[in-house]
């Protein structure tokens, strides 16, 4: 499994508004180019998370995007959920009917298992932490 591009890109968008002060607007080209993303696609990024109460915008004179939530509260699991949907890692683990082989297949619970790893990891990682993280990478190269 690999995750597409809008969710890598909304997560760099997001670590990027993590790094602002608290409720400061960040104007859409500030955020495109220092995370090289086209103005269209980080409007197209940036739609899921706004709905999903992650990120706010401003339109008009000074307007652009900020962080609604402090980053201590918002995780790598909320942006990939809001970019990719629910994770089920394979078909028998969705929301639809139930697997016809979950009673006796080996591979059930392995899924379940990978899955549940998954998503307590992507938990894990706020965004204040990721920022505190990159802070301390940049550091240790002198940047």
């Amino acid at each position: 499994m690999i995750i597409t591009r809008a969710t890598e890109y909304a997560i760099r968008a997001l670590l990027y508004l993590a790094r602002q002060p608290r409720g400061e607007i960040v104007y859409k080209k500030d955020i495109c180019s220092h995370q090289h993303i086209t103005p269209a696609f980080l409007t197209k990024i940036l739609q899921p998370l706004i709905k999903d109460g992650i990120v706010g915008s401003q339109r008009g004179v000074g307007g652009g995007f900020f962080l609604r939530k402090d980053p201590s509260e918002v995780t790598l699991l909320d942006v990939v959920i809001a970019q990719e949907g629910p994770l089920y890692l394979n078909d028998c683990l969705s929301d639809g009917e139930s697997c016809e082989r979950e009673v006796f297949c080996p591979v059930h619970g392995a899924w379940k298992e990978v899955r549940q790893d998954m998503m307590a990891t992507l938990q894990r990682y706020s965004f204040a932490q990721l920022v505190q993280m990159e802070k301390t990478n940049l550091e240790k190269l002198g940047r």
